[in-house]
């Protein structure tokens, strides 16, 4: 793979350090006042979730990681496992559900996803921006709680749980922030 120079690394490139694949989420450039220049840098581990505080000099470097997206769906979950649907191959693929569990709260079968492989292995799953999903369960509005921004919560159709305003009612569509589980209106 190629090499990643100090000069050139900035937030949001994919690295391997350690035989891991790892995404910088910071990177600052600090001259001191005598020696050479540091770039002190913070990477996340794409496997495992957990970030690192690491200080390169000038002239370091760092291999690329053979990081690919793809589009796919989310077609089911098998009790272990979510399984999805590679829309480019058209080949299922599968991700344990310690991986992606938390990702997975806000999108239902068949609802369209990004796909993140790192050597051709499926390593993680990208939700959608917002999904459209239906309220379940939600407590009815206690009258006269409209002027103040108040919320409650309410179950979606998926099992999660989300806080929406006191109007929102059982049977209604809302839409939803996939990565942060947000209400970001009516349907």
């Amino acid at each position: 793979m190629p090499q990643i120079n100090a000069g050139d690394f900035k937030k949001g490139i994919k690295v391997v350090h350690e035989g891991q694949p790892f995404e910088m989420i910071e990177c600052n450039f600090v001259k001191p006042g005598k020696g050479q220049a540091l770039y002190k840098t913070r990477i996340r581990n794409l496997l495992t979730g957990t970030s690192l505080d690491i200080t390169f000099r000038s002239g370091d470097s760092m291999e690329a990681a053979d990081i690919r997206n793809a589009d796919g769906l989310y077609s089911y979950f098998d009790g272990s496992s979510y399984v999805f649907m590679d829309n480019e191959s058209f080949e299922q693929v599968e991700l344990s559900k310690e991986v992606c569990e938390e990702m997975m709260r806000f999108i239902k079968e068949g609802e369209p996803c990004g796909l993140l492989y790192w050597n051709d292995q499926l390593i993680g799953v990208t939700p959608p921006k917002h999904v459209i999903l239906e309220i379940t369960y939600t407590e009815p509005a206690a009258k006269g709680n409209t002027a103040t921004n108040v919320t409650k919560p309410a179950t979606v159709e998926t099992g999660a749980e989300v806080q929406v305003p006191a109007f929102i009612t059982t049977g209604e569509k809302i839409r939803i922030a996939a990565e942060t589980g947000e209400y970001l209106g009516r349907a």
